[in-house]
């Protein structure tokens, strides 16, 4: 077993996580998902543990694998990928669960170490990975823009598909984020095989930029769904900005939502994404875990196939 790192929190977390966390054998009587709409973890908030405990803390609370970070800052970093996400997916594997995504800033393969990443992960058996967000800018005809996006999408498919590894972008809301209404990313993979490259639909984000019109871009870009991401937000009052908050009690019709996606007949895997606890303070991970199985219960109430 790895131990704490030395820029870990103190023993009161330890003694927490050695009373909180079962062993992968107990673990192993907990309830798996089904094939079927796998649901995974968004492991951000959970980076303070180590590849052991937080494997051992998915399995025990229920979840089919997680979203990895392997990023700048992440769960693990770049530069140590070969070194350090085989531990972590050995970690996984133990416990009987998996890295379902791999979330990256990749959105190109002209770096080594983006290759690095892709290579290694690719080995190891992750099938699928979040790119990088693309942004516009301001001083080209958007048009342009997304020819150069296209010629993106088309060499890191190139390099991708060999290695039987997707890309996978997500719809991130905010101004000149490539993706965020929807219509340009459908534009870019509307002759693209979805097994080749697909969305991470995040319906947060998809509803903090539709508003009312968000079922049309879920029917405009359902086809390329490859994944699906599921947290919640309210706006601020006197303010323009939206607020993340436990999943189903913000502005994200979930009811109707998942009417949708199980009409669609979707049978990808779901992401739980826990937002709203400060991910970046070790010692507010107690109530991380808490809010992560809150939101993954009340998932599980809201999309009981």
């Amino acid at each position: 077993m790895n131990h704490f790192p030395v820029n870990s929190p103190s023993r009161s977390r330890r003694a927490f996580l050695q009373s909180s966390l079962l062993s992968c054998a107990a673990a192993a009587g907990f309830s798996r998902e089904p094939t079927t709409n796998p649901i995974c973890c968004f492991n951000k908030p959970l980076q303070h543990l180590n590849y052991d405990e937080q494997a051992r803390l998915i399995s025990e609370m229920g979840f089919a694998g997680i979203e990895g970070t392997v990023r700048k800052g992440g769960h693990v970093e770049p530069d140590s990928v070969e070194k350090d996400l085989p531990r972590q997916i050995e970690a996984l594997r133990e416990c009987g669960v998996e890295m379902t995504v791999m979330t990256t800033d990749i959105n190109n393969v002209d770096q080594e170490i983006h290759r690095s990443v892709l290579t290694t992960a690719a080995d190891l058996g992750v099938t699928r990975f979040r790119m990088g967000s693309i942004k516009y800018t301001y001083d080209r005809p958007i048009d342009e823009q997304l020819a150069d996006i296209r010629a993106i999408f088309q060499k890191l498919i190139t390099f991708c598909k060999p290695l039987g590894i997707q890309p996978l972008y997500q719809n991130h809301s905010g101004a000149g984020r490539f993706g965020a209404g929807l219509w340009d990313l459908q534009e870019i993979l509307k002759d693209v095989d979805p097994a080749d490259a697909a969305v991470a639909f995040d319906i947060r984000h998809a509803v903090v930029e539709g508003g009312l019109s968000w079922p049309t871009e879920f029917h405009l870009i359902r086809p390329h769904f490859g994944m699906v991401y599921c947290k919640d937000f309210v706006w601020e009052q006197n303010s323009q900005k939206p607020r993340n908050v436990p999943l189903g009690t913000g502005r994200v019709d979930y009811p109707k939502f998942f009417s949708l996606l199980e009409k669609s007949h979707y049978n990808g895997p779901i992401s739980l994404h826990m937002e709203y606890k400060d991910h970046r303070d070790p010692k507010v991970l107690p109530e991380s875990i808490e809010a992560i199985k809150a939101d993954l219960e009340s998932l599980r109430k809201l999309w009981p196939a």
